[in-house]
């Protein structure tokens, strides 16, 4: 992938595990997928701030977690089309694919926030708790439904087995 901008293309998705963010006014909800991209849990929310301190600390949990893609949500409108916070999620994912090292992705984000609300109420989780936990689970909405539209993988090889 160039390193200048975001890949637009399901065949540049990249083996291993993926991040996801969801990336509001106040807080960034942020989610990891295993290495074999079969299970996602969200992670704390990161606070909002200036790009420098989100860089640097979306930097560290790459790092940290061995991630190979990011995956940041793009928010559609309802009729699929871009207003201002689409913009200025696609020039996000711009400076990030120009100061990171992995390829960046976009993924339509519309409605997750209300599908999140609405798993967390079922689940039983209410007041503040279900709050902070929000924007985690909005980003891990957002990163399966990215998963689910990748190409299947071909099985791997199976090694055969010396026989004695």
């Amino acid at each position: 992938m160039s390193k200048h901008r975001p890949a637009n293309s399901l065949s540049e998705a990249v083996d291993g595990r993926l991040l996801a963010l969801d990336i509001g006014a106040r807080r960034v909800g942020v989610a990891v997928s295993d290495e074999r991209q079969i299970a996602v849990r969200p992670l704390p929310a990161l606070r909002r701030t200036n790009w420098k301190a989100l860089l640097q600390k979306v930097t560290v949990i790459i790092q940290e977690l061995d991630v190979r893609g990011l995956v940041i949500g793009l928010p559609l409108r309802l009729d699929g089309t871009e207003g201002d916070a689409a913009h200025r999620m696609r020039r996000l994912a711009r400076n990030f694919a120009l100061s990171l090292e992995i390829p960046v992705f976009l993924q339509d984000e519309r409605l997750t926030t209300r599908a999140a609300e609405r798993y967390l109420r079922d689940s039983g989780e209410t007041g503040p708790l279900a709050g902070e936990r929000l924007d985690g689970v909005a980003a891990a909405l957002i990163l399966s439904d990215f998963i689910a539209r990748l190409p299947p993988r071909e099985a791997a090889a199976e090694t055969p087995r010396a026989s004695d």
